[in-house]
C-alpha cells in the first residue's frame, strides 16, 4: 500500500535531518517515498551527512532493490564507501541487483579484500562475470561495456525471438535493447539485427537470411579515446565488443564513453590539484583524507628545496643586487607560463593520437624554434621594462635575457615532458606540471643570479 502524499514529510534544506529521523523510526515504505521526493543531488548530499550508523540502518531498511536504485543516485566513491560497511551478504544483495558496468565500477573503487569478500556471497555466474570484467582495464571497452544485451542463435526465427521476449519481458526490462545480435554456436558475432525489424519482417525468416552481416565491432582492448572516436563515426545506440577470437563478450554504450572521459577529466583535475588517490569527499576519514593531501604536500616540499637552494649559492649577488628579487618570481613564472602552454599541446596531441611517445625530436625541434621566438619577445619586453623603472642597462640584459633563456627551456622541456613520462607509463597529466614548475623556478633563478654575477659592478653600482 503506497504512503499517502499528505502524509510524507515535507523535504526542507537540511533533510538529512528528516532522514535521520524517518530512519529511526524504522519505516521503510516512507523512507523509500520520502527519498524518492529528493533529485538525486539531495539524495547523495543528504546520505552524505548521515552517522555511520544511520547510512548502515539505511540499507537495512530498504530492500536490494530500492537500495540498488539509492545507489544509482549518488557517486561511485560514495556509493563504494557505503556498500564496504555493509555485511559482504547484503552488499552483495544490493550488486546484484545494478547493472554489470556499475558493479564492475563499484568493485574497483573498493579494497581488494572487501571487494572479494563481496564477490564470494554474490550469485556464482554473476560473480564469474564481474570478476572477468575486471580483469580489464578500465578505460578500455572490456571495462565499460555492459552484460545486458540480447544474441541469439542464427537458425533462430523472428517468431522464435519475439516470442522469448514475450516469455522474459520482465527480465529484459531492464535491458537496454536496441539492437539483437546473431552469433554462430560458438558464440562468435556474425550479425546485427535491428529492433524495428522485427516488426516488419515475416515471423518465419530466421536470423542468418536478415541480419546485418559483418557489422560494426569493438575490439575488447580498444582504449577510450578509439572509443570516442568510434562513436563520432559511427551514430550508434551501442556496438558490439568481441575478444582476439571474435567472441561477443558484451557491449558499450556512447553513454558510457562519455561518463568515463568526465571521470577521466575530473580524475586529471584532481591530480593537478593535489588530490592523489581518486575523488575526495569531506566525509571520508579524516587522517584518510589528510594522507591523500600530505602524499602530494610533501613531494612538493621537496622540489621546492631544490629550486630555493640554487638561491642560496648565489645569495652574495642577492644580497648585492637586491633589485633582482623582483623579478626573480617573474621570470620563473612568465616561463612556467610558457612551458605549461606547451605541455597542453603535447597532452591534446597525444590524446588524439597526432604525436607519438617516441617522437622526441621532431617534437623538442618545433618547441626549440618556437621558445627563441618567444623567449626574445619576452625578454625584450621584461629588459626594457627593467631599464625604464631602473635606468641601468645591465639590469635590462640580465632580466631580460634570464628570461629569454628560461622560455627556451621550459617551452622545450613543457613539449618534451608528456612524452617522457608516457614512454615510462606515467600519467602525464599529474606530473607533467610539478616537473615544470620546479626546473623553470630553478633554471630561472640559476640565469638571473648567474648572469647577475657576471656584471655584478655595474649592477651594484
Amino acid at each position: 500500500m503506497e504512503t499517502p502524499v499528505a502524509d510524507l514529510p515535507e523535504i526542507h534544506e537540511r533533510p538529512w535531518e528528516q532522514l535521520e529521523s524517518l530512519i529511526k523510526a524504522g519505516d521503510g515504505v516512507v523512507l523509500l517515498d520520502f527519498i524518492d521526493g529528493m533529485s538525486p543531488t539531495e539524495t547523495a548530499r543528504a546520505i552524505s551527512r548521515l552517522s555511520a550508523e544511520s547510512q548502515g540502518r539505511l540499507f537495512e531498511l530498504l530492500s536490494p532493490e530500492d537500495a540498488a536504485e539509492v545507489i544509482e543516485d549518488i557517486s561511485d566513491a560514495q556509493a563504494a564507501d557505503l556498500i564496504e560497511e555493509l555485511h559482504p551478504q547484503q552488499a552483495a544483495a544490493i550488486l546484484e541487483e545494478l547493472d554489470s558496468d556499475h558493479v564492475v565500477d563499484l568493485l574497483g573503487e573498493m579494497d581488494e579484500e572487501d571487494a572479494q569478500a563481496i564477490l564470494e556471497q554474490m550469485k556464482p555466474d554473476e560473480a564469474l562475470e564481474a570478476r572477468q570484467f575486471l580483469s580489464y582495464p578500465a578505460d578500455t571497452a572490456g571495462g565499460l561495456m555492459i552484460s545486458e544485451y540480447l544474441s541469439y542463435p542464427a537458425e533462430k526465427t523472428i517468431g522464435g525471438v519475439l516470442q522469448d521476449l514475450q516469455d522474459n519481458r520482465e527480465t529484459y526490462a531492464d535491458y537496454h535493447v536496441q539492437y539483437f545480435y546473431v552469433t554462430d554456436p560458438d558464440e562468435r558475432l556474425l550479425g546485427v539485427l535491428r529492433m524495428h525489424d522485427l516488426l516488419f519482417l515475416p515471423r518465419s525468416a530466421t536470423l542468418d537470411k536478415v541480419m546485418i552481416r559483418n557489422p560494426h565491432k569493438i575490439p575488447v582492448s580498444a582504449k577510450l579515446e578509439q572509443l570516442r572516436d568510434f562513436f563520432e563515426d559511427h551514430d550508434l545506440f551501442g556496438a558490439p565488443v568481441v575478444d582476439d577470437s571474435g567472441l561477443l563478450v558484451g557491449v558499450v554504450l556512447p553513454e558510457s564513453v562519455e561518463e568515463a572521459r568526465r571521470e577521466k577529466t575530473v580524475k586529471q583535475y584532481l591530480g593537478l590539484s593535489g588530490i592523489i588517490g581518486g575523488e575526495e569527499f569531506r566525509t571520508m576519514p579524516l587522517f584518510n583524507r589528510a594522507g591523500r593531501r600530505l602524499s602530494w604536500l610533501s613531494l612538493n616540499i621537496v622540489l621546492n628545496i631544490i629550486a630555493a637552494s640554487v638561491i642560496a649559492l648565489y645569495q652574495d649577488t642577492l644580497a648585492a643586487a637586491i633589485t633582482l628579487a623582483v623579478f626573480l618570481p617573474m621570470v620563473s613564472d612568465m616561463s612556467g607560463c610558457s612551458g605549461n602552454q606547451a605541455v597542453a599541446v603535447s597532452m591534446r596531441e597525444l590524446s588524439l593520437g597526432l604525436v607519438r611517445p617516441n617522437e622526441l625530436l621532431r617534437v623538442m625541434r618545433k618547441e626549440a624554434l618556437l621558445g627563441v621566438i618567444n623567449g626574445v619577445a619576452l625578454g625584450v619586453l621584461l629588459g626594457g621594462v627593467a631599464l625604464l623603472w631602473k635606468g641601468n642597462p645591465y639590469l635590462g640584459l640580465v632580466v631580460g635575457g634570464a628570461l629569454a633563456a628560461n622560455t627556451i627551456v621550459a617551452v622545450t622541456l613543457g613539449g618534451l615532458l608528456p612524452l617522457l613520462l608516457k614512454r615510462i607509463k606515467m600519467d602525464p597529466a599529474l606530473v607533467s606540471s610539478p616537473l615544470l614548475t620546479t626546473v623553470t623556478d630553478m633554471c630561472g633563478f640559476f640565469f638571473v643570479l648567474s648572469f647577475a654575477t657576471a656584471v655584478l659592478p655595474r649592477l651594484a653600482g
